[in-house]
């Protein structure tokens, strides 16, 4: 068949395939998508005949291709499409009927040249056959409306494949010169799920005969031996009842599937050596009546994988292929497969990401890219539409490829370096108390203020509690976090639609806000500044409600009012005031007032504010904090003199600038945002706040001589000095200073050292930072949508002083534009400033020198005419 009739095929299949709204008068009026699947496969049969004929010679149907009075044997396969719709319409007769049983393969003398390339199954000499075998479905009809047929369906006989299977009808077709034997193999299997599922089934060891070899349930098909006298058929429950058996002998642990992926990997290998994969458009068109027909199966049968775990093996399977991401894939099969994939329950799914996980950083990569792929071409095809009433979060396309993202998310996580389960326990031991002090502390604090209102909690995911895999665990997935975020679905995400949605059930929609591994941190920060200002407005409205109904003043903000000369007596004192009695204000939108100066906060007031605040608290004189000069970072004081009070209300600041989303010039290393967000420091977290003293303990751990003890010299007491300098002892165990350190025993000595400093020796003053931050952010979506990493970016600000973004991204009025002499003459001077004269400029014109998350690009700066006729900015 040559490159032209093949796509002209692909295209009749394609047409034959679409169901007209019009053809709802023809089929019962049930609404069921079953009765769909009957009407596309009844187009499909009429279709063949018209196009390959029933093989019959004389037929004496005028609209049977074999028939001598046939009149459209020179149309078009379009033409060809319209024709079998408009028989299907006025419910024309069709040759002959289905049978019951369909061969393996069909011999080669019998292929229809008609048919080469295209047609998944050859016309018999005795009857006319339908042309695609139709799916299986894998629900149960209920006895009171299953029919005869239906029962006689649910005992046919399916075809299944093996890497031997394909080898030898790989190497037949090869010496014949003709594959229609082989796509029709392919087609019969691939389009039914029963097939599919009984396919590549691995073999108990010492069972002595191939997986797949025949036995005593081998069948032949005696209705029509003209074509099927030498055919072998595979009676499904006898097969089932076989494959339980071998199942069983397998001992599979829960986490994996009963299929041979090394076989099937072997065995699309061979797939692929085919020259030009003749192949492909009927495997396309297969893949996406497999997907239609158990997407209708799970949508309908919620129980299905219960009463069949062996429908994980078609997912297996399918998303082995190696063709994925082809273009003809892209477009049909893939993104049916991929609702059908999303219909699974949610265990079947965690499952899958077991699996998943064991197959390696490679094999999730390409997957995730195969999806980028999908969701990218959705976005660029439908460019023009987005913004005009539909969004990205409309397309079921990429709403499926992005929940399928998620199963390989957690993949990846599941199969990466996790903290130890004993670590997680304890850390998950430590927050619920945490958890559970900070919602009493809070509800006894909003007593007298009319009902204390519930506080909402963020859901955890519902895939981690099932995996018991989180990301905050995991330090080094299989994939980096980063290659699941796709840059042009954050380009046109419109953050008011992605925020409505969130709670929105309709499998045809999604949120984002909900798949945060796919948003850059610039998005998440969006998203959640747009979460903060409706809480804020939920607040402001409350108060006012409270004023109406019960008589309470009104205090629709949280409104500091602090003297210059007092700064951090006044800002701690109302801070107090107002965690002890309402800790509910402290998420208010904030607004500072300056004693004896007049303004209004616009958000450069509190900017100030924040930065007077944090220089001062900062101050290693006050004796809260210790300073790295190494580092340049700041550390908590393990010999502190302060209150716990002290170190709740820093805590709060530090949550206030988050929520009001200001960005500070604050210090800290990188696990003070991993303590924040419940987590231990470890070993590998002491480099960030001692490098030196990492240093040495990393020494101590790679020598691996049998003289440690007399070369380090080292017990399990260590020292350490206080701010006044002098030397303090601690034992990290019970007689620490009489037990040496040694090859066996040098591990624990390193994690009882770090554990000592990043966690015990500060415990009373970071439970009481922590408490204070907490008060804030707790019903905050930080916590589920950034990683600790991100939260330091949140709060300090980006260090990328990319200055021709921010001049991409400027805006100009009165008369100015970007080739105005005046402004061109503007930015290159601005480009040749230093580092520090290009803070300074940020520091004038925006208040701070701290960079956005997102970078300059996301500073929304103007730049006019000082009046009309001045050349002067404003």
């Amino acid at each position: 068949m040559s490159n032209n009739e093949k796509t002209e095929d692909q295209s009749g299949t394609k047409a034959a395939s679409i169901v007209p709204a019009s053809l709802s008068e023809s089929r019962p009026q049930t609404g069921d998508g079953m009765k769909r699947a009957a009407a596309k496969e009844q187009i499909e049969k009429f279709y063949y005949q018209l196009t390959d004929g029933c093989g019959r010679e004389n037929c004496e149907n005028a609209h049977c291709a074999s028939s001598p009075t046939f009149i459209l044997r020179d149309q078009e396969r379009n033409t060809l499409a319209l024709k079998a719709v408009e028989l299907f319409r006025n419910k024309a007769d069709l040759c002959g009927v289905q049978p019951s049983k369909v061969a393996r393969a069909a011999k080669p003398a019998q292929a229809s040249s008609s048919s080469q390339g295209t047609s998944p199954c050859e016309p018999s000499t005795s009857a006319c056959t339908t042309p695609v075998k139709p799916v299986v479905s894998f629900m149960k009809p209920s006895s009171s409306s299953s029919s005869l047929s239906e029962k006689s369906a649910s005992m046919a006989s399916v075809q299944y494949l093996t890497e031997e299977k394909i080898k030898e009808l790989v190497d037949e077709c090869e010496g014949s010169k003709s594959w229609s034997k082989f796509i029709r193999l392919i087609g019969a299997t691939f389009n039914n799920p029963e097939s599919l599922s009984i396919s590549f089934l691995m073999q108990p060891e010492g069972s002595g005969q191939t997986k797949h070899s025949k036995d005593t349930n081998t069948k032949k098909f005696d209705e029509d031996k003209d074509v099927d006298e030498k055919e072998d058929f595979i009676d499904i429950q006898s097969k089932h009842k076989n494959n339980q058996t071998a199942i069983e002998q397998l001992n599979l642990s829960e986490d994996d599937v009963s299929v041979d992926i090394a076989s099937v990997r072997r065995a699309f290998d061979a797939l692929m050596n085919i020259p030009d994969l003749p192949f492909i458009p009927a495997l396309t068109n297969a893949l996406t009546y497999l997907a239609k027909g158990v997407h209708i199966d799970l949508k309908f049968n919620p129980l299905i994988l219960k009463q069949n775990p062996q429908l994980l093996n078609v997912f297996v399977i399918v998303m082995e292929l190696p063709c994925l991401s082809s273009p003809e894939f892209i477009e049909r099969a893939f993104p049916d497969f991929c609702k059908a994939l999303c219909k699974l329950p949610l265990s079947g799914q965690c499952k899958l990401a077991k699996v998943w996980a064991k197959f390696g950083a490679d094999w999730v990569r390409e997957r995730v890219q195969s999806l980028h792929q999908l969701i990218t071409v959705r976005i660029v095809n439908n460019e023009g539409r987005w913004g005009r009433g539909y969004h990205i979060n409309d397309d079921a396309d990429i709403a499926s490829a992005t929940r399928v993202m998620k199963i390989l998310y957690y993949a990846s996580i599941y199969g990466g370096e996790r903290d130890s389960e004993k670590t997680i326990a304890e850390e998950k031991s430590i927050n619920d108390d945490d958890e559970n002090l900070q919602d009493m502390l809070q509800l006894q604090g909003a007593v007298g203020h009319s009902e204390p209102k519930e506080l909402r909690h963020q859901k955890e995911d519902p895939y981690a509690q099932q995996l018991n895999a989180y990301s905050i665990d995991c330090r080094k997935p299989l994939v980096p976090y980063e290659e699941f975020i796709n840059e042009l679905l954050n380009e046109y995400l419109d953050v008011e639609t992605d925020y409505k949605y969130k709670d929105d059930t309709d499998d045809t929609k999604i949120s984002f806000m909900n798949h945060s591994y796919i948003l850059t941190t610039a998005s998440k920060f969006t998203l959640m500044y747009f979460d903060n200002r409706v809480r804020m407005f939920n607040e402001r409205r409350s108060s006012i409600l409270q004023t109406i109904v019960h008589g309470l003043p009104p205090i629709p903000y949280l409104r500091l009012q602090v003297r210059r000369d007092h700064l951090i007596d006044d800002a701690l004192v109302a801070l107090e005031m107002t965690a002890m009695d309402n800790p509910q204000d402290l998420k208010k939108q904030l607004f500072i007032e300056f004693d004896g100066e007049q303004g209004l906060d616009e958000g450069g007031v509190s900017k100030e504010f924040f930065q007077l605040v944090i220089e001062e608290i900062f101050n290693i004189d006050f004796g809260m904090f210790v300073y790295n000069e190494e580092q340049n970072v700041f550390w908590f004081n393990p010999t502190s003199f302060e209150n716990d009070g002290q170190f709740t209300l820093i805590g709060i600041m530090l949550g206030l600038a988050i929520y009001n989303s200001t960005i500070v010039d604050v210090h800290f290393p990188a696990v003070v945002y991993r303590k924040l967000m419940g987590k231990k420091g470890t070993f590998e977290d002491l480099k960030e706040v001692d490098t030196t003293l990492a240093k040495s303990l990393q020494e101590l751990m790679d020598y691996s001589e049998d003289d440690i003890d007399e070369v380090f010299m080292q017990t399990f007491q260590i020292g350490y000095k206080d701010v006044f300098g002098s030397s303090l002892t601690h034992d990290l165990k019970e007689n620490g200073n009489q037990i040496n350190v040694t090859q066996q025993n040098k591990k624990e000595f390193t994690t009882l050292y770090a554990d000592f400093i990043l966690n015990k020796s500060i415990q009373k003053q970071f439970r009481a930072f922590k408490r204070g931050f907490q008060m804030v952010v707790n019903e905050s979506p930080l916590k589920t949508l950034f990683k600790p990493e991100e939260i330091e970016l949140l709060v300090c600000g980006s260090k990328e002083f990319d200055f021709s973004a921010l001049e991409q991204a400027t805006e100009y009025d009165a008369g100015f534009t970007a080739d105005h002499r005046t402004i061109k003459h503007f930015w290159e001077v601005v480009h040749e400033f230093t580092e520090e004269q290009k803070r300074k400029l940020l520091q004038f014109t925006t208040g701070t020198d701290k960079v956005p998350v997102g970078g300059l690009s996301k500073l929304k700066l103007i730049i006019a005419r000082n009046g009309p006729d001045s050349e002067r900015y404003s």
